[in-house]
């Protein structure tokens, strides 16, 4: 590792950066996943509730640059369309 202060202080923020993308990754996965279970139950105003926080989650993880801002589109339209075809 280098010695430099400017680039041990790159190390700190790098490691900040990715406890913090990680925290956002997995609150993604589980808020997917709550919209997946919902589905299975074909419970529709779970799933839509579920489908809300979902999509503001992944928006705000686009937003940050956690995730890219089409694999958010995509996750939340593959998302919309499952919950259409329950309808």
């Amino acid at each position: 590792m280098a010695n430099h202060e400017s680039a041990l202080k790159r190390h700190r923020q790098s490691l900040k950066r990715r406890d913090r993308n990680r925290a956002v990754k997995t609150r993604i996965k589980n808020v997917v996943k709550k919209v997946h279970e919902a589905l299975e139950s074909k419970d529709k105003e779970q799933a839509q509730t579920a489908l809300n926080l979902a999509s503001s989650t992944l928006d705000k993880a686009a937003s940050k640059k956690v995730i890219h801002a089409r694999n958010a589109a995509r996750r939340i339209a593959r998302l919309q369309q499952a919950l259409n075809k329950l309808a």
